[in-house]
């Protein structure tokens, strides 16, 4: 009859003891292949920052080439394609043709002047509108930089980006009672189907 083991609180605990009779007990090994490691988030795409530069400097010299002189705190903003015929463009410019939305930019930084009006003419394109009031105020708190002429920002970033779009036919300043030279009637090209 084999003799029963020892009770836990007479053994004689060696670790060394029970790593060995671990071992013998369950015998050989065979050693197991590392599991493939888990794929990482891959590297990022390499950026072309001089190209992301270079059409960065394209567009401020595209801009400023584009840009006529910059306009004052009173004077008054006009333009008109040749498709637009004379007596329509005196309507506009006597405010006779209704605007069906406005934009207020009071308050935008040049940034957001363009970027809100370049939606707001867009949206105004697709709902099919004719005519559109954009008021950007006159300009007239403006300080000077270097005590050089007092430039109205917006002013001039709206006459700059309505003169470039194709769906503006013509703009000019709104009449005293519409704004006057704080406001500009744009007239819209119609939306082809």
């Amino acid at each position: 009859m084999p003799k029963p083991p020892p009770a836990p609180d007479d053994r004689d605990e060696d670790p060394q003891d029970d790593s060995l009779l671990f071992r013998e007990a369950v015998g050989p090994v065979r050693g197991v292949r590392a599991a493939p490691r888990a794929p990482g988030v891959p590297p990022p795409r390499p950026r072309a920052r001089m190209a992301e530069l270079d059409e960065i400097e394209a567009v401020r010299s595209m801009r400023s080439v584009s840009a006529p002189d910059p306009v004052a705190a009173g004077d008054v903003l006009s333009h008109r394609r040749e498709s637009v015929p004379s007596p329509v463009f005196k309507r506009l410019k006597r405010g006779e043709i209704a605007a069906q939305d406005e934009l207020d930019l009071h308050g935008a930084n040049a940034d957001q002047a363009e970027r809100v009006l370049r939606e707001f003419i867009a949206h105004a394109h697709r709902e099919m509108l004719g005519c559109v009031r954009v008021v950007h105020g006159k300009g007239l708190h403006v300080e000077a930089p270097f005590g050089g002429p007092a430039v109205p920002v917006v002013k001039n970033v709206v006459d700059r980006v309505l003169r470039q779009r194709g769906d503006v036919l013509a703009f000019h300043s709104a009449p005293a009672a519409q704004g006057g030279t704080g406001a500009v009637l744009v007239l819209l090209a119609p939306r082809r189907r």
